[in-house]
């Protein structure tokens, strides 16, 4: 590329550590894609005469078509995905080849095909994320009215069904899938023409290659569109929030499938066996997930400690944003594929679900609830509430269970009707507002889901 200014070819030792193409061949769509597109700007500003851009166009073409053969043969070299292709073209079409890189620079031609890159696996993101919603919709839809305890600080809390604790990541994963379409619309601005800092004196028209390319608009600052990595720094967080939500599900699944909570059973295909313990069954596809979601956050801190620091424009530092990004995309989409599967095999075992929401300590909020409507200001009838408890507690007597002389003589406010607090189906009907567990609420996310998933 630059034997006119050097004397020495670089050394070896420099090309192993500056090649890229070893993982920057995946870019390889969209570099032909950005590079067809330039060259038909090139042949509207008469920079290539029509014969020359169909041989540009035919040898790109063939190319990609080898590419995708496995017929390629990638050369450390060439350094990246870009010079290898632009060197085969020019070996297959002569001279038309070597005119191709008029008026622009690897720095926007490498910033085009990552912006390419990113608007294509966030589509392909957007669409996982709708079969996860789907198969837990699915499950929400199956299981609705099973009743578990809710927790909070990991301790019983208050009753909830299977239905709205799943439907919870449903909500989560609509945000994710917000924040990458938001984030999208900022991918998809196209930088080509560029330049490696200042554009150039041969003016081609860059809202053309745009709209060939699918891109919504055009950079309006040079410096800018080289240096730029923020929506490499922005589609990392999106997929590293989208992590730490299968993160947070799969310790649900966890500790729902151990023997100690028993509430689901994962399929034999989803887990995994011990190599000493024979009677082991255990949940590694909800393991690596959270694992993994520490290495999404990684990708996504190694870019930006390699950008902080960065004057304008082009530095050799932004060639370590790939990696991460690729890794990122990959680790995601294999993380939604398999846990949609694993939701959609999920069983939940309600005779165990019934058993521990049978505890009474969870109507206890409730309770106090009940004093409230008695007149009682709250913050009293939750020290009331809590006498109670101690009673049940020290007699080894559930709440429900003690009679009517040691509710009179922790206050006069319980009424002979305070038993009916503890009955599950009341409290769960009493749950009326919007956003809360009841059979009706749930009902309508479920349908509301089906209609948007559809």
């Amino acid at each position: 590329m630059w034997h006119g200014r050097f004397s020495q070819a670089p050394a070896d030792l420099v090309l192993r550590y500056g090649e890229s193409v070893s993982y920057d061949w995946k870019l390889y769509r969209h570099d032909i894609a950005g590079s067809i597109a330039h060259a038909r700007a090139q042949k509207a500003a008469g920079m290539l005469t029509e014969e020359e851009f169909s041989a540009i166009e035919t040898g790109l073409k063939g190319i990609l078509a080898d590419i995708e053969a496995g017929n390629f043969q990638w050369d450390i070299a060439l350094e990246d995905v870009h010079m290898n292709i632009e060197s085969e073209l020019t070996r297959r079409i002569g001279a038309p080849g070597a005119k191709l890189h008029t008026a622009r620079s690897r720095n926007d031609q490498v910033a085009t095909d990552t912006r390419l890159y990113c608007r294509a696996e966030i589509d392909n993101t957007l669409e996982l994320l709708r079969e996860m919603q789907r198969a837990l919709v699915a499950k929400a839809e199956e299981y609705a009215g099973v009743r578990i305890p809710g927790y909070t600080h990991l301790q019983r809390a208050q009753p909830v069904t299977v239905g709205h604790h799943l439907l919870a990541y449903v909500e989560m994963l609509a945000r994710d899938a917000e924040r990458l379409t938001q984030c999208r619309g900022r991918v998809n601005v196209s930088p080509l023409g560029s330049g490696a800092i200042a554009g150039s004196t041969i003016n081609l028209d860059r809202a053309a290659i745009a709209a060939e390319l699918g891109f919504d608009s055009v950079t309006e600052n040079s410096m800018d569109a080289i240096a730029d990595r923020d929506y490499i720094m922005e589609t990392l967080f999106c997929l590293g929030v989208i992590g730490t939500h299968l993160s947070r599900m799969s310790e649900d699944l966890v500790l729902w499938s151990s023997a100690e909570f028993g509430y689901c059973t994962l399929s034999d295909a989803h887990t995994t066996g011990s190599s000493l313990m024979p009677q082991k069954k255990n949940p590694d596809v909800c393991e690596l997930t959270r694992g993994k979601s520490g290495r999404l956050y990684g990708n996504l801190v190694s870019v930006m400690v390699a950008v902080k620091g960065l004057p304008l424009t082009y530095n050799r530092d932004l060639q370590e944003d790939k990696e991460p990004l690729f890794d990122s995309f990959e680790t995601v989409d294999l993380a939604l594929r398999v846990n949609a599967e694993m939701v959609g095999a999920m069983r939940i075992n309600p005779e165990r679900c019934a058993a521990a929401v049978s505890d009474p300590l969870l109507l206890a909020t409730d309770l106090a609830d009940y004093l409230v409507r008695r007149g009682v200001p709250f913050r009293q009838a939750h020290a009331l509430v809590g006498k109670a408890v101690a009673v049940a507690v020290e007699t080894g007597t559930p709440l429900s269970k003690l009679d009517r002389e040691q509710f009179l003589a922790i206050s006069p406010e319980y009424g002979e009707d305070v038993y009916a607090v503890f009955d599950l189906d009341r409290a769960f009907a009493m749950r009326t507002n919007p956003g809360t567990p009841n059979a009706d609420n749930t009902a309508r996310r479920i349908a509301h889901w089906k209609q948007q998933l559809a």
